[in-house]
Formats: structure tokens, sequence, C-alpha cells
């Protein structure tokens, strides 16, 4: 079987930086529950005019210039990031594409969210796997979903860590570097309708505009019963299609969550706090968070050659994915 590694990752964060303390100032939750509950010292927000076709470009464009490749050498760009993009009924990654140069590519996206990372470099190695001829594909994704915020909202306050940025990786094929390996993936349709923008779709095309919660209560309960087997489930499942086993996991790139949820998932994992990410000075991502965790981790020395590395998250839906990278050489 064709083997498929990561030639590279690079990331974009806007300029504005959002602190706990505005967050707090805006929704009238305390400072002190937005950092150590929320696990949120800060976030970044894109400015008026920057949009997620901006976002996805500054973050291609570095992974680009780090790496060295020609953009007209790209045989795929996809998008994986946040469905509210520049325009409501609109393909960016075509956009993306043009804007970068990679004239040869055809682009591809699809809307999966929080848990989108995970999922993306599972497609890309099956795509890379399954035709030969392709050589690279680009995938990248941005948030702009704090401007989908109503701070005024109380069902819709588990989201007030949403922050905006970008990220981007380059996947190539017949590579044993930073080999993709195993994924797995689990979804319960049950709460589907729970999280979204309920105006501009045709169910109701001129309702609210902004993010929110069906029954707070319901998902909740829901949630709190099944988020932390979910993503053991997933995390063990995406080991064994590597051929590993939990324990040998040396580290783990999560989506950002409230800072309970974190510390029971490396308990979980029965890992410490030094072998994972967290992203409390951007708050949550949509697909971001993983990838440009590992993005960190690997640029502050905290990733190695052989380590197997975990890229974790969950998205509404529900579902929970997770796909394991060996970075390094084979």
């Amino acid at each position: 079987m064709r083997r498929v590694g990561i030639a590279g990752t690079a990331s974009y964060l806007p300029e504005r930086w959002l602190t706990a303390a505005e967050v707090a100032e805006r929704s009238g939750i305390p400072e002190r529950v937005i950092v150590e509950k929320f696990g949120l010292r800060g976030k970044h927000i894109a400015a008026p005019d920057e949009h997620v076709s901006d976002l996805s470009v500054e973050a291609a464009e570095r992974l680009l210039a780090e790496t060295g490749v020609d953009p007209g050498s790209i045989d795929v760009v996809m998008y994986y990031g946040s469905m509210w993009r520049d325009y409501a009924v609109w393909q960016v990654a075509p956009h993306i594409a043009y804007r970068i140069g990679a004239r040869n590519a055809f682009a591809v996206e699809y809307d999966n969210v929080s848990h989108g990372t995970a999922i993306a470099l599972r497609i890309a190695r099956d795509l890379l796997r399954a035709e030969e001829e392709l050589g690279t594909v680009l995938v990248v994704a941005a948030c702009r979903e704090s401007y989908l915020l109503d701070y005024a909202n109380e069902r819709s306050r588990f989201m007030f860590n949403f922050g905006d940025g970008a990220v981007a990786g380059l996947l190539v094929g017949d590579s044993t570097r930073n080999e993709v390996l195993g994924a797995h993936a689990i979804t319960n349709g049950a709460y589907s309708l729970q999280v979204k923008v309920p105006g501009g779709g045709s169910v109701d095309p001129e309702g609210y505009r902004f993010l929110d919660v069906q029954d707070p209560a319901e998902m909740k309960g829901g949630l709190d019963q099944e988020s932390l087997p979910n993503f053991l489930a997933a995390a063990r499942g995406a080991a064994e299609r590597s051929g590993l086993s939990l324990a040998d996991i040396a580290f783990v790139c999560p989506l950002h969550t409230k800072r309970s949820m974190f510390l029971a998932l490396l308990g979980e994992l029965g890992m410490r706090e030094d072998q994972a990410v967290y992203l409390d000075d951007t708050g949550h991502m949509s697909g971001v968070d993983p990838l440009l965790g590992l993005d960190r981790a690997v640029r502050d020395g905290r990733v190695r050659d052989g380590d197997h590395v975990l890229l974790l998250s969950a998205g509404t839906g529900y579902t929970w994915a997770a796909t394991v990278v060996r970075w390094g050489d084979a």
C-alpha cells in the first residue's frame, strides 16, 4: 500500500487578540471562570475585512514559502474548515487555489467543522493512495466564527471560546517521513440539530443569524455521558488501525475544550499535560485546532522523530475523530 507523509505545516493567527477580561465583559461571565473553566486566556479575532479565504491563503503561503514547494506542482487543494465562509453559498477552495498559484490543482472541500483535521488527513491520505498519478494534496482550514457569537445568548455560552485562525498542511505520496497512519471516527446523529445557525437556510431564511443551541440541558446531559468514551474509542480505533496501542502514543493534539475535559481526556489516555497541546491562547477554531497543535509542538521541539502523535477532535453533528501520525522518518 502506498505510504503518505506530511511534508510540512504552517499556521496564521490574526493580529487582534481578545483577552479573557474582554470576553468576560461582553458575556457577563467572571474572568476567573473564562480562564479556569473555559480554559481561555484570550483568542485571536480576524479584522472586519479579513475573511476565511484570506486566513487560508496566509497559512498556505507561509507553508509554501517554508517548504519551497512550487504551487504549480500541487495536485489537489482541499479546504476543510468552518462552513461559514466569505459568502453563504460558495466554495472557497477554488479561490484559495487560484490566489496561491496552484493553477494545476483541482479543488475540493467538505463541511466537517470541528472534527475536520483528523478526517481531512484521512481523506487526503486515501486520495493519494487511490490515485497514484497524484503526488501532493494541500489541506487548509480556517475559522472566523468569533463573528457568529452572540454573547448575550446564554444558550451558546460554551462556544464563547471560539476564535479565528488558519492552518495548512502538505501531504505527499510515496513518503515515509511524518507518515499518516490509521484513522477512526464515530458519529451519533441524535445531536445533529442541536448546534447551528438557525437563520439563513431554507428552513428559516430570515431567522437568527448567530450560533445557537437548541436545548443546552439535553445536549449537555447526553454529551457528558458520551464524549469521553467516544473520544477514547476514536483514539483507540486510530491506534489499532496503525498497528499500535494507546500506550504507544507519545503526544496528543486535541481540539480546544474546557479545561476539565482536557484533563479528563489525558487521564483516560494515560498521558501527562506535557504530552499535549492546550490552546488556551487561541480558543477553539473549528477544524483548525489539532493541526495547529501539531505545528506548534513540532516547532517547539515537543514532538521528536519517531513519536506517534494522535490528532483528536470532535464536532457538532456529532462526530468524534482521530488520526495517528508517526513523526520523522520510518
